[in-house]
């Protein structure tokens, strides 16, 4: 039997959310009685009937007195006191998102909890052929982003666009921007059935049905019909969207458990705790060479945002995972790594960095690589947003070695005597040294004109009292400036 914890995972976060958990297997699903009368060991209890909170609190009672699952209610109830009531008797209590129907949410749980396989509403090719006889014309069943997941296995009268559309897996743009201009879209939030006419072009007419759950729009299905189509037939193709979208809620609740569980994979390969040879092998990230890319992503929101970014135009070969407020990205070198990098060069995107190309047994090292030229676009070091590991060996071995000799070598020698200076007295030094010989080069570094870098020398020179004409006076000295600006 499952868990409650399953049980939520397998329906997804659009619809249950566990608010406390329970230790007790469950076994069916139940409405309850105003009394919870009717319950009993290991239900999951509907609070249908509970209208206050001390309905809700009445109900928490009985329902863990008979040793039930979980108790689910709506908000606020599910955050009132039948809260304390059911952690104090050990009921796991879970909240229901407010737009759902309790009917569907009925049998969306006894679907998961009696199904023997992964698919417990059967294929979604076979509910597109049974839409398509309600209907009597061909249908295809789209994703929110237009990407068709499935379509009849008849296409009798279709058209070119619909043909377009099933050989690509998704509506070709010129024929979006079509319904697009015509509100279709728009309408899809907030409508239950869409008659589109006939286009211009020769595009022929479709019925559309939005399909939700919850309140949101999970997709859509469409039916290329000769013409108008009776309001019997409409609402008949509409009532087919219940059980549609019960059966993509679940498949995206499925894609995200499997995400997830890929995500903890890669993580774990990529701070050295697993093979990343085998993770890589596991997720069918190709034989490599590889590339780690790390984004900066502390808000939640970014992150998904992120996600769903670096995820889509970049080919099945990426895998992502998430660790201390960083995003990673694998890809492969010569596949996805080319698209990854343009989508990220952007001078509105996040600030990001890249390892060098490894073999897939050194993930960790990819992963080190990615986060150290990170921190250095984070600290400005590195010129940013994207910084490729490749690329800035020049900064890195440069903070490499202030970070190994700052506190060996700061407070030795003639440059002390420029502390308590004007920052500018230690600015001009760095830039002359960095420009040797070339006084126009180190005045545009520091934004001033070449006579006042001669004076300013001239005032350096004097406090310093060192040879700088000695070549290795200007190397210890350039050493320590360094040091002190890259650590």
């Amino acid at each position: 039997m499952a868990d409650i914890e399953d049980v939520v995972t397998q329906v997804g976060p659009a619809l249950l959310r566990l608010v406390a958990p329970g230790a007790t297997a469950v076994s069916d699903v139940v409405i309850a009685d105003p009394d919870g009368a009717n319950t009993a060991a290991g239900d999951l209890v509907l609070g249908v009937a509970a209208a206050t909170p001390a309905d809700a609190e009445a109900l928490a009672t009985a329902a863990g007195g008979r040793g039930a699952a979980a108790l689910l209610l709506k908000s606020p109830l599910a955050a009132g006191p039948a809260l304390a009531t059911a952690r104090a008797v050990g009921l796991a209590v879970v909240e229901v998102a407010a737009g759902t129907s309790w009917a569907q949410l009925v049998w969306l749980l006894r679907s998961v909890l009696d199904a023997p396989g992964d698919e417990p509403f059967g294929d979604l090719f076979g509910l597109a052929d049974a839409a398509a006889a309600v209907v009597g014309a061909p249908v295809t069943i789209e994703d929110a982003n237009s990407r068709v997941l499935a379509h009849s296995a008849s296409q009798d009268g279709a058209d070119q666009a619909r043909v377009s559309t099933i050989v690509g897996r998704r509506v070709p743009r010129d024929v979006l921007a079509k319904f697009r201009s015509r509100g279709v879209f728009r309408d899809l939030s907030r409508g239950r059935v869409i008659f589109v006419p006939e286009q211009p072009d020769g595009t022929k007419p479709r019925l559309v049905v939005p399909i939700r759950m919850g309140g949101e729009l999970l997709g859509s299905m469409w039916a290329v019909v000769p013409g108008p189509v009776s309001e019997e037939r409409a609402e008949a193709f509409a009532d087919t969207a219940p059980v549609v979208a019960l059966h993509l809620l679940r498949r995206r609740a499925s894609a995200d458990a499997d995400r997830g569980r890929s995500a903890e994979l890669l993580r774990a390969a990529l701070f050295g705790e697993v093979s990343g040879r085998l993770v890589a092998a596991r997720l069918d990230l190709g034989p490599g060479p590889l590339r780690v890319v790390a984004v900066d992503a502390h808000d939640e929101g970014t992150r998904l945002a992120l996600a769903d970014r670096l995820g889509a135009g970049i080919g099945n070969r990426t895998a992502l995972a998430e660790a201390h407020g960083v995003l990673y990205a694998v890809v492969p070198d010569e596949g996805g790594w080319p698209a990854l990098r343009a989508a990220l060069a952007t001078p509105d995107g996040p600030v990001a960095a890249a390892g060098s190309a490894v073999d897939p047994g050194e993930l960790a090292r990819g992963r080190a690589e990615a986060d150290e030229a990170l921190s250095l676009v984070r600290a400005g070091l590195a010129v940013g947003p994207l910084a490729v590991y490749d690329d800035a060996w020049a900064v890195l071995v440069l903070h490499r070695a202030a970070t190994a000799v700052v506190g060996a070598v700061g407070g030795v020698g003639p440059l002390s005597r420029l502390h308590g200076q004007d920052s500018w007295y230690r600015d001009t030094l760095y830039e002359w040294l960095r420009h040797p010989g070339d006084p126009r080069a180190a005045a545009s570094a520091l934004g001033i004109h070449p006579n006042t870098l001669r004076y300013r020398m001239g005032r350096v020179t004097a406090l310093l009292g060192a040879d700088l004409a000695d070549p290795d006076t200007r190397v210890a000295l350039l050493i320590q400036l360094v040091a002190d600006r890259w650590h």
